[in-house]
């Protein structure tokens, strides 16, 4: 009996986890969804900051 209850306890802490997962990527989704919608009216849109992600060219050796 011990070990059913212990399973039922580790199957609730499992479902409020995959719970709170859902709930934290449903609040991301509406977060990307909204700065989506706000950026909308810029046509190139926003950088995430002013410096370029690559180099212009390659280094020399």
């Amino acid at each position: 009996m011990f070990e059913y209850e212990l399973q039922q306890i580790r199957s609730d802490e499992l479902i409020r986890e995959a719970h709170n997962h859902r709930q934290a990527q449903e609040a991301l989704r509406g977060r990307r969804a909204a700065a989506r919608e706000s950026g909308q009216n810029d046509p190139e849109g926003k950088a995430h900051s002013p410096r370029p992600r690559r180099h212009r060219f390659a280094r020399a050796a």
